[in-house]
């Protein structure tokens, strides 16, 4: 019969593929084969950093236990605490959207939780979400309650009498018209949803507000908005201020007192009188806690102008307090109001400092923010503490107990969103680098030698504002590049911590130097004093930036961005333009050079091209994005020139911005003369931002994606999901080649790795045809951890370390379930299908409870063959890892109950190799290996220690003195027992007393004294005085000798000697004892009739 693996595993390499949980995790991304190649062992492993946090959209407290804080970012899903802060818990992590925007608790039942996902702001980083959700049990679990096409929801209010009845203000699609936007209303717990505020294409519902005496009576913010790459439109006719007083059904406008007021004398004519219809945009509402009848309004005006105004009778009529308003990128970022429930009239207004009214708003002063990050954006009080306030801001979330004096740092939540990441080659743990929102640049370890792992004190700052690119010098590892916002670019020396600026500057006469908000650098990989910059046109240096030269020009449309359309077509000037906080536009996103050909060079803009020159920058050839079947202003992301190939380019594009959210992957083989899409089954609504591929295997490919990474086998053909984390955007991807780590910076999450994954690499058919494959690793880093920090407290921040050791990948072919867990899972089906269910029978049932699931043993041994060390792990199909931690066997003694020990010495750094077997019903059988590889130590010790061989000996010494030792005190402790247990037989013995007793008085004498010897007198151990040194204290200082690969002192050398003369004198004693003393009192016991003594054995 002909074997249908090998066919099977070639159409497994074929055709799309994506793994469980990831259709587990994106619910609303299906239609895939559910046939995939196990990436089981291939984890990311996230390192934070905490230290710079990142946004937070809201926050709730539970109404009965303000411990309980509920906490929705704006880029990294929901996280809960119940003990205010110590530790938390991500609950949002397997849902379908990581942005969230606002979180509310049903007052009749906090455990009910409900979060609108995608954020309300308009700023040109925000992700967007798919709807609103519901838990019933205060997070563990979530329900899509529809609303999926509302991408931005603002604010949710539950009726605080009827849990059915929630009201949701939607602002809907930043970047297109249309979605689901503004106020929606369910009576049914969210089963069905009605429409009942908004019917422009472009105005949403920005904010929400409820009486507290009175929950008919609404109050809603309408905004009209549209975002395109090249600018923003912050308002329109559809931005007002409404009311209703009946629970939603039905709402009036209010407009007496307000700009968009076209009677704005209140004449009750509309005449020249008037003064001009203003364009209002963003509005934050605030209704008074002490007298509901006042609400409060921050109106965003024409060109970031804005004011705040008060009513005192529900809306009806408003006066203007002050021209208050937000500003830092703009009132579309901020602009939250809210009233404090302590004191009458006072307001705060999110800002990048926060703005407090102690008036009704008629003044505001900056709130006092010392040792604190700007950018807020909620704020959240104590019912009984009127000097707490909690802010929520873009650098994570900050407490004040006294009413803004000072503030303590949530230093525990890793939210930092990421644009790019960078690697260099420092030893022993290289080091990542990136730019962030509104954090600057960071730069941390990817690892320590510190057993707790990687904390906030390894990261240190670069640079400051918005973090964007990060670039690193391959000669020089305390060389970095590092911008933020509008290209301004700076080298920076780690060393000396020296920053000098480097961004090119347009030459006199020539005008405005374009340069995107994430301007891309590129070291050639040619030459490592050259750079390549890029605004509209690309800048080269030759001397790592101290001087720069265009080598191109315009490679963009050079457009004027205020004539393009925005919401639908062309804009009035007088209209509610923003550019401010965008980036400029018509610029150069991407640069790449090709390694194989010097001076092949590829700029994708974000209007729409990708530019071509093969002769370093003298001439461009261009590519619109139409020939690759785009619309014409798709942004190009990222672009790659293949590893192996001149003629070969990827290239990574993005439309979401004009509201199409496909993936778009495309590849060339002629450098851009045509064009194929490798996106394959990558989901739809997956924006891919980059790809990278590695520099071993040509068709061994990664992406970076909004939903995840993927990798493909195969060039492209088919792509599957990387497990290790939540769902989340990642930004970038690169590869640390001496490592063979993939690195990748998340927009939420910070930094994540997959540790070596070289294994890969060899993911053939042959290979995972076979019954068990083991891979080679890398070379393992030797050292011996540092000691724990220790009383830290719980709210300590540490990122994990790569697993220690030597760590090996492995897969299975086959699947290896025990009997029992076979038959569940078949009782399991015949559940689903209500059907009978057959009892299996007594045997079945004992062979179950008898069998020993099988096991793989993975074994290592030394250059000589010695097998020093095995490792056991269940056996199932599919890729695993298993980690070797350095050390020998222990040589402890083991008893039927053993389960595991502690690790035995340390091995020395040298080479080494693994074997893997299958331990199955007793029988084992070799599947792979010996695989060869190195234990290298990370650095080597100011004092050289002793070789290799004499290690060796003085650890086989040590483990032959633990083997009789033990044997010494096993047959020492029994023979206490039987002691014990003959003097208790003589109680019943048949004679009279006095020939037996001395004889076990004195057994007895001779052990107490041995064990003496042994440990000590147990009066003196009982109240803490110390012992004579015994044979215990001399065998415990030797194996100090152990504990590190220095190897054993003199000192360590005479302990163990005189260890074993010690042991060598009561090894004669005891057995003398075993053989002798016990024998001949049993006999004299069996001759007096004495009962039979359980242990004694038979004649």
């Amino acid at each position: 019969m002909k074997s249908l693996i090998s066919p099977l595993l070639t159409l497994l390499l074929l055709v799309p593929f994506q793994s469980v949980n990831a259709q587990k995790k994106k619910k609303n991304k299906t239609n895939y084969t559910p046939l995939s190649v196990s990436l089981d062992a291939f984890q990311l492993r996230n390192v934070g950093p905490a230290f710079l946090s990142g946004r937070i959209a809201d926050i709730k407290f539970h109404p009965k236990n303000e411990s309980i804080w509920y906490v929705a970012t704006g880029s990294s899903g929901v996280w809960k605490t119940v003990n205010a802060g110590t530790t938390w818990s991500p609950i949002f992590d397997d849902e379908s959207s990581y942005s969230t925007g606002c979180i509310t608790l049903d007052p009749s039942n906090p455990e009910i939780v409900w979060v609108g996902t995608g954020e309300n702001v308009g700023g040109r980083h925000v992700a967007y979400g798919d709807g609103i959700y519901r838990s019933e049990n205060g997070g563990k679990t979530w329900t899509n309650m529809g609303l999926r096409k509302s991408e931005h929801i603002s604010e949710i209010i539950v009726h605080p009498d009827n849990s059915n009845i929630v009201w949701v203000a939607v602002q809907g699609p930043l970047w297109t018209k249309g979605g689901e936007r503004g106020l929606y209303k369910t009576i049914d717990g969210g089963t069905s949803w009605k429409k009942v505020l908004g019917n422009n294409q472009w105005t949403g519902v920005t904010d929400l507000m409820i009486d507290p005496r009175n929950p008919n009576i609404l109050y809603a913010a309408t905004w009209d908005r549209h975002r395109t790459v090249a600018a923003l439109m912050g308002g329109g006719p559809g931005t007002a201020i409404y009311r209703s007083d009946n629970g939603g059904d039905n709402w009036k406008i209010l407009k007496t007192g307000l700009p968009n007021n076209p009677d704005s004398n209140n004449d009750g004519v509309i005449d020249d009188d008037d003064s001009p219809r203003r364009n209002m945009g963003k509005i934050g509402l605030a209704i008074s806690p002490q007298n509901p009848d006042v609400v409060y309004a921050a109106i965003e005006l024409d060109r970031k102008s804005g004011a705040v105004y008060r009513s005192e009778n529900r809306g009806e009529s408003w006066e203007k307090m002050s021209n208050t308003v937000s500003g830092g990128t703009g009132p579309h970022y901020y602009q939250e109001l809210y009233a404090s429930p302590h004191q009458f009239d006072r307001l705060y207004l999110m800002n990048v400092r926060v703005l407090t009214s102690e008036d009704g708003g008629e003044t505001f002063v900056q709130l006092q923010e010392k040792d604190k990050h700007s950018d807020n954006h909620a704020i959240v009080f104590k019912k009984d503490d009127p000097d707490y306030i909690m802010l929520g801001t873009d650098a994570g979330i900050y407490e004040s107990f006294d009413l803004a004096e000072t503030w303590r740092y949530v230093k525990n939540l890793p939210l930092t969103q990421f644009y790019k990441v960078a690697v260099n080659n420092a030893k022993p743990f290289y080091h990542i680098f990136g730019g962030t929102q509104d954090n600057g640049s960071a730069g941390g370890p990817s690892a320590t030698d510190e057993q707790e792992g990687i904390a906030n004190k390894h990261w240190y700052k670069t640079l400051g504002a918005d973090g964007h690119q990060s670039a690193t010098d391959p000669v020089y590892n305390d060389i970095i590049y590092g911008e933020y916002q509008q290209g301004v670019l700076f080298r920076v020396d780690l060393t000396t911590g020296e920053k000098v600026s480097i961004q090119p500057k347009a030459r006199q006469g020539e005008p405005h130097e374009r340069f995107n908000w994430d301007a891309p650098i590129l070291v050639s990989p040619h030459n490592p004093k050259r750079l390549y910059f890029a605004s509209y046109r690309v800048w080269k240096s030759e001397s790592r930036g101290d001087d720069w030269e265009p080598v191109s020009g315009d490679l963009t449309r050079n457009e004027d961005r205020l004539t393009l359309p925005i919401m639908g077509r062309k804009q009035s000037w007088d209209n509610a333009w923003d550019v401010g906080a965008m980036s400029n536009y018509n610029t150069i996103t991407s640069l790449a050079e090709s390694p194989i050909q010097e001076g092949l060079l590829y700029a994708g803009t974000d209007d729409g091209f990708i530019q071509v020159s093969e002769n370093g920058g003298d001439s461009w050839r261009e590519i619109p994005v139409t020939n690759l079947g785009l619309a014409p202003r798709t942004f190009v992301n990222d672009i790659k020139a293949d590893l192996f190939d001149a003629n070969t380019v990827y290239v990574s594009l993005d439309n979401h911005k004009e509201g199409d959210f496909n993936p778009y992957l495309f590849k060339s083989t002629d450098k851009g003369q045509t064009w194929s899409s490798i996106s394959s089954n990558i989901p739809e609504r997956t924006l891919i931002w980059r790809m990278v591929q590695d520099p071993v295997k040509k068709n061994l490919l990664f992406a970076a994606t909004e939903f995840g990474i993927y990798t493909s086998l195969n060039g492209g053909k088919s792509w599957q999901i990387l497990d290790g984390a939540p769902t989340i955007s990642f930004r970038d991807l690169t590869i640390q080649k001496r490592e063979n780590d993939l690195v990748a910076a998340s927009f939420g999450r910070g930094f994540f790795i997959l540790d070596d994954y070289s294994a890969l690499r060899e993911f053939t058919k042959d290979n995972l045809n076979q019954k068990g494959k083991l891979f080679t690793p890398r070379a393992a880093k030797w050292f011996v951890p540092r000691s724990k920090i220790g009383n830290t407290g719980a709210d300590y921040y540490f990122a994990k370390n790569p697993k220690y050791g030597a760590v090996f990948t492995y897969h299975l072919a086959d699947d290896y379930k025990t009997a029992e867990k076979i038959r569940r899972d078949k009782e399991i089906e015949l559940n689903k299908r209500n059907a009978n269910i057959n009892f299996p029978g007594w045997e079945a049932l004992d062979a179950e409870r008898e069998e020993e699931p099988a096991h793989v043993i993975l074994t290592i041994q030394d250059k000589e063959g010695n097998v020093i060390n095995k490792i056991s792990k269940r056996a199932s199909d599919g890729s695993h890892r298993i980690a070797w931690d350095f050390s020998h066997f222990n040589p402890y003694p083991v008893s039927e109950s053993t389960r595991y020990s502690r690790s035995g010495a340390l091995a020395k750094p040298g080479f080494y190799q693994a074997s893997l077997a299958l331990v199955k019903n007793g029988e084992v059988t070799p599947l792979d290996g010996p695989v060869s590889f190195e234990v290298k130590a990370i650095r080597e010790g100011v004092l050289k220690g002793i070789g290799y061989e004499e290690y060796n000996t003085y650890l086989n010494e040590i483990s032959e003195l633990y083997n009789n030792i033990s044997a010494v005190e096993d047959v020492l402790s029994e023979s206490i027992k039987m002691q014990k247990a003959m003097a208790n037989a003589l109680k019943r013995a048949k004679i009279l007393p006095g020939s037996i007793e001395p004889k076990i008085a004195g057994l007895k004498a001779d052990l107490i004294r041995i064990k003496k010897s042994i440990s000590g007198s147990p009066s003196k151990s009982e109240v803490g005085e110390k012992n004579p040194s015994g044979l215990d204290n001399y065998l415990y200082n030797a194996t100090l000798g152990l504990r590190d690969t220095y190897g054993p002192t003199a000192l360590h050398m005479k302990s163990l000697e005189i260890a074993k003369k010690l042991l060598a004198d009561l090894r004669t004693e005891v057995i003398s004892i075993s053989k002798n003393k016990i024998p001949e009192i049993e006999k004299d016991l069996k001759e007096a009739g004495a009962p039979y003594i359980m242990g004694q054995g038979i004649d």
